[in-house]
């Protein structure tokens, strides 16, 4: 019985591919994970209040265009708020995470480009009156 034996995935000629690095992006792509991209996207930082938004929160366009100094996520965040969006649809369509997208709309809400609405939270239970006017009613077919 003979060892198996190895070969060499690469001749000596040849140097193997360099393994893509952790954060970058194939050539010709961005990458949206990338940290230094986000740092970018979020002003580096600065400011730091943002907006008490929520994931369900409701954001929906007050403009019918973005100002020309808009960023390109902002502008995408407009035209995808012309009908009312949660703010983690706007995360998920952009791929970009939630806290980024806070802190896009914080910009956004700061210059009255779009308003937030809080989600229409239905009670859990009917009103008791309601149930028993409806009892009522219906003892009485």
């Amino acid at each position: 019985m003979t060892p198996p034996q190895r070969r060499r995935r690469y001749p000596k000629e040849e140097e193997p591919p360099e393994p893509p690095q952790a954060g970058s992006a194939p050539e010709g792509q961005d990458n949206p994970k990338d940290p230094g991209r986000l740092y970018v996207l979020t002003g580096g930082g600065e400011g730091g209040d943002r907006a008490d938004i929520d994931l369900v929160t409701l954001i929906v366009a007050r403009a019918d265009a973005p100002p020309p100094a808009a960023q390109p996520e902002q502008t995408a965040l407009l035209r995808l708020c012309k009908a009312p969006l949660s703010v983690a649809e706007l995360s998920a369509y952009l791929n970009l995470p939630f806290s980024v997208v806070t802190v896009l709309l914080t910009e956004l809400l700061a210059a009255e480009l779009v308003q937030a609405r809080a989600p229409i939270v239905r009670s859990a239970l009917p009103d008791r009156s309601l149930l028993e006017a409806v009892m009522h009613g219906l003892q009485k077919l």
